[in-house]
């Protein structure tokens, strides 16, 4: 990827492809504070609003609503116009009560699918890594940036810690209570977050380990019995017989 500007400034002509800019028409967009997604699988609260969700046509009409207390991002007011909002995150509208999740899409990374108000509540977090802190317990490092604690009664016999990595988390937001796991394993229903397959939906098949990450491969199987393959780190379980999240018609 191009070079996306200095510490404050971002370029539009290299922002993201996926972002919905006028890229010719203005030099300059807003760049992502630091946060818990990365510049290239974010979209800043400002564009969500203004070019997505079009409830305001310039960038200071945007940053008004947004300092206002508006728009909820994972269950907590977002009042930051550049806050990143990645995969998976819960995006709602104080006012009227309408709900998304950014999910993957076809050919355009990520984009916002409309959810019930019950759904809202939680959302899926992949594990990138598992440590053992003080005191025995198992701490999941989750693909957003959180980390949740899993307390551990016995560490010689640690038989609460089920978690593997690449296995995915449901959790409620903004309380961040653990409420089910789903192992990255044969049978389950996968979504695929990078790479030419953005976006499709399937169920593994199988799992062919490399030495690292990068070098394995997941077969996966859409509801068409079409077999197609990526590479092991776009993997995002999602459910086990049914999603557990709303996805676009006609995904799966």
């Amino acid at each position: 990827m191009a070079r996306m500007g200095g510490k404050r400034h971002l370029k539009a002509l290299v922002a993201p492809r996926f972002w919905p800019i006028l890229r010719k028409e203005y030099k300059w967009t807003v760049k992502p504070s630091p946060g818990p997604h990365p510049i290239d699988m974010s979209i800043p609260l400002l564009i969500i609003v203004r070019d997505i969700l079009k409830y305001a046509k310039t960038g200071r009409e945007a940053r008004k609503i947004i300092s206002e207390g508006h728009f909820k991002v994972d269950g907590r007011i977002r009042k930051n116009y550049k806050y990143p909002v990645g995969l998976m995150d819960v995006v709602e509208v104080v006012d009227t009560g309408e709900s998304y999740r950014v999910i993957p899409i076809p050919k355009k990374v990520l984009g916002l699918q409309p959810i019930e108000k019950d759904e809202a509540g939680y959302k899926l977090c992949r594990i990138e890594n598992k440590t053992t802190v003080k005191g025995g317990h198992i701490q999941l490092n989750l693909h957003d940036g959180r980390n949740i604690l899993v307390r551990v009664s016995d560490p010689r016999n640690p038989v609460e810690d089920r978690f593997k990595t690449l296995g995915t988390v449901k959790i409620s937001i903004p309380g961040q209570e653990l409420q089910d796991y789903i192992p990255l394993e044969k049978g389950v229903i996968a979504i695929i977050s990078g790479g030419r397959n953005v976006g499709r939906v399937g169920r593994v098949a199988n799992i062919h380990r490399g030495v690292r990450r990068h070098r394995s491969i997941v077969e996966l199987e859409d509801k068409h019995g079409n077999r197609f393959q990526t590479s092991l780190m776009y993997i995002f379980p999602i459910g086990r017989e049914e999603p557990l999240i709303t996805l676009p018609e006609g995904a799966w």
